[in-house]
């Protein structure tokens, strides 16, 4: 069976393949959730979801700068991508220079999106960086000019 053929036969599991990318993430098989998302781009070259893995993977392990740069590729691609949109605000939201941009992007994202998920996702996040990152990374003097 040639290589095309055989492409074409799996094409219709491009689904199964993220899903599975996915799960292997949250069960932190790196190795696994890459080789779903690759052969998911192989599959189908067009579509953003392997590429968004991909970042998921990067976001997940930290590794900030590759994130951005892959969530920053997919909006160049299809602007409307209100989650890469997200993702790329918690990028943003993790970079103390760029938290202002991050609340933005994700307020942004939630505003166009009529997605329940990226509702959720950025009144999660939203939370956490008003709660969290905010309280954590503000300077010990910010409490004595509240006072």
């Amino acid at each position: 069976m040639s290589e095309e053929n055989l492409l074409k036969e799996f094409k219709d599991d491009f689904a199964l393949f993220i899903e599975a990318g996915f799960i292997a993430v949250k069960q932190l098989d790196e190795i696994a959730a890459r080789r779903l998302f690759r052969t998911a781009e192989l599959l189908n070259p067009d579509n953003s979801a392997s590429q968004l893995g991909l970042g998921y993977i990067e976001l997940n392990k930290l590794q900030i700068g590759s994130a951005t740069k892959i969530f920053e590729a997919i909006l160049q691609k299809d602007p409307s991508h209100y989650l890469a949109q997200a993702l790329l605000g918690i990028c943003f939201l993790l970079t103390k220079n760029k938290r202002k941009k991050g609340e933005e992007l994700i307020l942004d994202a939630k505003a166009k999106s009529d997605e329940p998920s990226i509702h959720n996702l950025a009144d999660v996040c939203l939370e956490w960086s008003e709660k969290e990152l905010k309280a954590k990374f503000s300077s010990p003097f910010a409490a004595q000019e509240k006072e």
